[in-house]
């Protein structure tokens, strides 16, 4: 008993590893509306999957949908800056300046990110899109399990596997035809604070212009 009793606690502490204890935002529904973008490129979606470059593991799972409005679904994430507005895990407002800062905050000394995208109709982004905000705030280490259950609802990708680790969720994303698949590795400070605390939105912005 006392041997299941440790498994388990093992168990506990890796998915617990995985993402991180998060308080989801409430941002008001006008700050959300207010913070709305619309990305000019096609529908589509991007798998983030944040790997440790030491054992390999998965740290993190996130899903940016590129539908009416460009957003990212970020269950039990860290990744928080004030200029973007989060309500329930969803991030708003995800400008190419946005995007690019929040996966290099991930990307550092001890993690990498594995970036998966898929071009697909619009009707499968805007499906996306409402599930990731009708979801609700999502506890801490199902980071992977909500964002594979939301990808199993939409058409073409019922074959992804449900799952608690993001490294099996990401190898079964990256089975549907399409899928691009990229890596990020940079290595900044290994604490991502530093990064949330030198982003600069109007630095970023011009450089974006």
């Amino acid at each position: 008993m006392r041997f299941f009793t440790v498994i388990l606690g093992v168990m506990a502490s890796v998915l617990l590893s995985a993402c991180g204890a998060h308080q989801a935002g409430n941002a008001s529904p006008e700050v959300v509306s207010q913070a709305r973008y619309v990305h000019s490129g096609p529908p589509a979606l991007t798998l983030f999957t944040m790997v440790n470059n030491r054992t390999g593991a998965g740290g993190h799972s996130s899903l940016m949908i590129n539908g009416s409005q460009r957003v990212i679904f970020d269950p039990a994430g860290t990744v928080r800056h004030e200029t973007v507005p989060e309500r329930d895990d969803v991030l708003y407002g995800i400008t190419p300046g946005v995007a690019d800062f929040y996966t290099r905050a991930h990307a550092r000394a001890t993690h990498h990110v594995v970036v998966q995208r898929i071009v697909v109709s619009p009707e499968v982004a805007e499906r996306a899109l409402q599930l990731a905000i009708a979801n609700g705030s999502v506890g801490q280490a199902q980071c992977a399990l909500s964002v594979s259950a939301i990808l199993r609802q939409l058409p073409g990708f019922q074959g992804v596997k449900s799952t608690w680790f993001p490294v099996k969720l990401s190898k079964s994303f990256g089975q549907v035809p399409g899928v691009v698949t990229e890596r990020l590795y940079e290595y900044d400070d290994e604490d991502k604070r530093v990064a949330l605390r030198a982003y600069d939105p109007q630095k970023v912005a011009a450089q974006n212009q």
